[in-house]
This record gives C-alpha cells, sequence and structure tokens, in this order.
C-alpha cells in the first residue's frame, strides 16, 4: 500500500513545525530582553524618563473610562 508510511510522515512534519517555532519564539525573547546601552547622553534619558511619565498619565485616563 502506498499511504503505509503517511502517518509517520505526518508525525516528523509535525514535529519539525514545532522545533521550528520553538527555536523561533526562543530566539525573539532572546532579541527581546536585550538592555539599552548605557553610552547614551545625559538628554536621552531624561526624555525618557519624560515619555514614561506621559504614558502613566494616558494609561491612567484610559482606565478611568
Amino acid at each position: 500500500m502506498i499511504y503505509g508510511s503517511i502517518p509517520m510522515m505526518i508525525f516528523i512534519l509535525a514535529s519539525g513545525y514545532l522545533f521550528t517555532v520553538y527555536l523561533l519564539l526562543a530566539l525573539a525573547k532572546r532579541t527581546g530582553t536585550k538592555t539599552v546601552p548605557k553610552s547614551f547622553p545625559s538628554s536621552a534619558e531624561g526624555k525618557h524618563k519624560q515619555e514614561i511619565s506621559v504614558r502613566a498619565k494616558v494609561i491612567e485616563a484610559v482606565n478611568s473610562q
């Protein structure tokens, strides 16, 4: 019968697909957690703090509605 090995082929392909997705998710997690280097000028840090405070106010306004 020609289709005798199809169940095994489906298992192999599904395993390869899941392994690939796992590797891509691990790579995305690893690249997403990189820290920002401290070599930026101090003016950039002030802008970042201001952006955080504005973001917090926006979140409060959205949650209060």
